[in-house]
C-alpha cells in the first residue's frame, strides 16, 4: 500500500462528518444507504469507518487493515477505492491502489464469499481501473465479464445494494459507449434499457444518493447522447443540492458542481 505521508488531504473537512460514540451507530443506515454494509460489531471495525467518513482515507485503511475481518477489510477497501479515484492525482499510484483492493477483495472473497461489498468493491476497483487503462483495452483484457459478475454476484447476495446497481448501470453505458449499442449488446450483453432500469433502480433505493444521480446523468448521454443532455443537466443541478453525510458523498457533490461549471 502507498505510504499514508503520500496520500493527498481530503479538502473539505467538516465536523459534520466526524460520527463520534453512538453517532456512527445512530447514523449508520444513512450512511451506508448506498453499500448496504452491515454495521460492525468490532470496535476496531468501527473506527476504520469513522475515519472513512470523516475523509481520513489513509487512516481508515490502516485501521481497516490491522482490524481484519470482513468489517474491517471493507472499510480499507472502500477508503482506498474512493481515496484512489477521487483524489490521487498521479495516474500510475492511482491504478496501483485499486489493484490492490482488487486483490484484497479477491482474498476476501475467498474467505468470506457471501460478503456483498468483497464483490461490490472488487468490481468497483476493477471498473475505475478500466477506466484508468481506457475502456477498449480493458474489454480486451477481459475485465469487462469480470466487473460484471461481481457486480451481479454482489447484487445476489444483497438485492438493495444500490451502488451495485449503480455500476452495473454505468457497465451497461461504458460499452455501448464505447463500441456501440449493436456491438455491446452481441457481444457483451450491453443493452440501453437495462442500463437505464439499474439508474432507476438505485435512486429508487438510495434518492439521495448525488452520485446515483450524477453516474445516472453520465450514463444517459453515453448511451443516448445529446437527446438526454437536458435530463442529465437536471440531474447534475439536483446533484449539487444534495445535502453530503460523509466525505464520500462531498466529493461526489464538488464533482457535480465542476461538471456544471465546466
Amino acid at each position: 500500500m502507498s505510504k499514508k505521508t503520500t496520500w493527498t488531504t481530503f479538502p473539505y473537512p467538516d465536523a459534520a462528518y466526524t460520527y463520534a460514540g453512538a453517532a456512527l451507530k445512530k447514523n449508520w443506515a444513512r450512511l451506508h444507504q448506498g453499500d448496504a454494509e452491515p454495521w460492525p460489531q468490532d470496535t476496531a471495525a468501527q473506527q476504520a469507518w469513522r475515519a472513512y467518513h470523516a475523509g481520513d482515507f489513509a487512516q481508515a485503511v490502516e485501521l481497516g487493515l490491522k482490524a481484519g475481518g470482513a468489517s474491517g477489510s471493507n472499510a480499507a477497501n472502500k477508503a482506498a477505492m474512493i481515496y484512489a479515484n477521487a483524489l490521487e492525482s498521479d495516474t500510475e499510484r492511482k491504478l496501483a491502489i485499486l489493484q490492490e483492493v482488487a486483490k484484497r477483495c479477491e482474498a476476501l472473497q475467498a474467505s468470506d464469499p457471501d460478503n456483498a461489498n468483497a464483490w461490490y468493491y472488487h468490481a468497483y476497483a476493477l471498473g475505475r481501473y478500466s477506466q484508468g487503462i481506457s475502456v477498449a483495452k480493458a474489454l480486451a483484457e477481459g475485465l469487462g465479464g469480470k466487473v460484471r459478475a461481481s457486480l451481479e454476484r454482489a447484487l445476489k447476495l444483497e438485492p438493495k445494494h444500490a451502488d451495485a446497481h449503480i455500476a452495473l448501470g454505468t457497465w451497461h453505458a461504458e460499452i455501448i459507449n464505447k463500441v456501440g449499442a449493436m456491438v455491446g449488446g452481441l457481444t457483451y450483453g450491453a443493452k440501453k434499457d437495462a442500463g437505464e432500469a439499474h439508474f432507476k433502480a438505485a435512486l429508487k433505493l438510495n434518492p439521495a444518493s448525488p452520485i446515483a444521480m450524477t453516474e445516472y446523468a453520465d450514463g444517459m448521454v453515453m448511451m443516448f447522447g445529446r437527446s438526454r443532455m437536458k435530463e442529465a443537466e437536471k440531474l447534475y443541478a439536483e446533484a449539487v443540492q444534495c445535502e453530503p453525510a460523509d466525505a464520500m458523498e462531498r466529493l461526489d457533490i464538488e464533482a457535480a458542481r465542476a461538471e456544471l461549471d465546466a
